[in-house]
């Protein structure tokens, strides 16, 4: 537990304890009161553009909300950026101690994993920290609270980023807006800061969003097109005809008419007045579709990697490409779990190690990590055709590598367990052996003469389990009058023909032919 009031944060740098009695933003006042605006609305070329260039010139506001907005409007950069952010967030954990650990060590560990499970939420928390995938940085504010003895996040909160401003210097760095041109600095073990770079370069042009924001303007125009497309040809043309001198009143009937039967397909006119519906000119909506298609498999390939795991054709959907596209989608998934695992353990475990006197402050090197178990299970059957053979071959593999490649977990000292084959019985063992040292004798025996000699005593134990099934079944078939009376007989008999005798006389010979079978390989090896 920390009692000294100066300690120090994973950079280095010194605090006070007292910092942590109450959140940064807790009489931030302004920023809290603040209203995001839509700059989405009525978006132009022109005026991205500009937003863009505001934001490298230290203005951030307009772009992160424009952020905002387009994953709020934009249906399938939601559902993209769902994808990728879960399959991140929904990764099992664990803590783990540092290389070659000692005791302690790995008791420090262990007792961080259980404060960590204690976080109410740890899951939106880690969701929340996704954020930063698309908009470049996420920031969330931690209060402490010191209960039991522990300190203990008492809650995590995500902050916009709007709230945020960027400090050049010798290294980039993320301020909190206060009104002045500065900023005011983070405070150490405060905040969770994950900056997540889709591309090199400064934090306000590394985001996701920033190549993502061309194919949402595009869309929106095509949109439109498309609605204003539908508004004109898609209602059928009315026009009406009235007679020479007809009045005011009359033409109004008319118009009337020709709007009600738009809408409900009824109306009445004056006598001598006509409607007609003329064929217009067929419009092609098929070019705002493709222009709308082009852009959402940019946002796929953007976000994803590739369009098959997001959507099929029909067309190129093939097995291979979708195996090739799930590659990419791993490997994009396992990059984003590796930021944030090193996030989480910078900004969270070592503020949790340092406060509860687990480690000590400013040795962030021994301090236990997060880790996400990024492991695929592997097909079983695989596995299990596969590793008897390189066993038998004397291959040294670690039983902690097959459960963590088969996803099973290894139970622990008084969990039950799963049965074992049974072994082989001590009657059995004993005649093995004994014929494997006949065989083993100096005498010069062939490969056939041991395959016959095999085979005379599998006959010998076996011979009498099967004379003595046939020949039951030869006497059901000689007292039965139809061939129903041998099925049902059949299905009676089952039951009383034991297999026990046969599975330990075939249980002996396989013992046997693989003693010989050693043998055989032996003579040959010898020449």
């Amino acid at each position: 537990m920390v009692t000294q009031t100066r300690i120090l944060g994973p950079d280095g740098k010194p605090f006070t304890v007292a910092d942590l009695a109450q959140p940064q933003t807790a009489h931030a006042n302004s920023l809290q009161r603040e209203f995001q605006g839509h700059p989405s609305r009525g978006l132009t070329p022109s005026r991205l553009a500009s937003i863009l260039l505001a934001a490298e010139q230290g203005d951030l506001i307009r772009q992160y909300e424009l952020f905002e907005d387009i994953e709020e409007r934009d249906a399938h950069v939601f559902s993209e950026m769902s994808k990728r952010r879960r399959a991140v967030s929904g990764l099992p954990f664990k803590i783990s101690a540092p290389p070659n650990p000692s005791a302690a060590e790995k008791k420090a560990a262990e007792q961080l994993q259980a404060m960590v499970l204690a976080i109410d939420d740890f899951d939106g928390v880690v969701f929340d920290t996704t954020d930063a995938i698309g908009k470049g940085f996420a920031n969330l504010e931690i209060e402490w609270d010191r209960s039991a003895q522990e300190w203990l996040p008492k809650s995590i909160t995500h902050r916009p980023q709007s709230w945020f401003q960027l400090h050049r210097g010798y290294r980039q760095e993320i301020r909190l807006r206060n009104g002045t041109g500065e900023g005011e600095p983070l405070r150490q073990f405060g905040w969770i800061t994950h900056t997540h770079k889709a591309k090199s370069g400064y934090l306000e042009r590394a985001a996701l969003f920033r190549v993502l924001v061309w194919p949402y303007l595009f869309k929106n125009y095509a949109v439109g097109d498309l609605a204003e497309f539908l508004e004109v040809y898609g209602i059928p043309m009315r026009i009406g005809k009235y007679p020479p001198g007809a009045s005011d009143r009359e033409k109004m009937s008319l118009l009337r008419a020709l709007m009600e039967i738009g809408h409900n397909a009824a109306g009445i006119i004056p006598e001598g007045m006509s409607m007609e519906f003329p064929a217009v000119a067929e419009g092609d909506p098929q070019a705002f579709e493709l222009m709308m298609n082009w852009c959402e498999r940019s946002q796929s390939k953007a976000i994803l990697g590739g369009t098959l795991t997001s959507q099929a054709d029909g067309k190129t959907s093939t097995n291979a490409l979708g195996t090739v596209h799930n590659e990419v989608r791993k490997e994009i998934k396992d990059a984003d779990a590796g930021q944030l695992a090193s996030t989480l353990s910078r900004d969270l475990i070592y503020p949790l190690a340092v406060l509860n006197g687990l480690v000590r402050p400013g040795d962030y090197r021994r301090c236990p990590r997060l880790v996400f178990d990024l492991a695929e299970i592997k097909d079983i059957g695989t596995y299990a055709t596969a590793l008897p053979p390189l066993v038998a071959m004397g291959m040294k593999i670690p039983c902690a590598w097959a459960h963590t490649e088969l996803g099973i977990p290894e139970a622990g000292e008084d969990e039950p367990m799963l049965g074992q084959a049974p072994a082989v019985t001590d009657q059995v063992a004993l005649s093995s052996v004994r014929t494997a040292a006949t065989a083993a004798q100096p005498v010069s025996v062939s490969s056939r003469d041991r395959e016959d000699q095999l085979a005379r005593l599998v006959a010998t134990e076996l011979d009498p389990v099967v004379a003595e099934w046939v020949g039951a079944i030869r006497e059901l078939v000689d007292r039965a009058q139809d061939l129903e009376q041998i099925r049902d007989g059949l299905l009676a008999l089952l039951p009383n023909l034991s297999v026990a005798q046969f599975g330990q006389a075939m249980q002996h010979a396989l013992a046997i032919a693989g003693a010989a079978g050693m043998l055989d390989a032996l003579d040959e090896s010898r020449g």
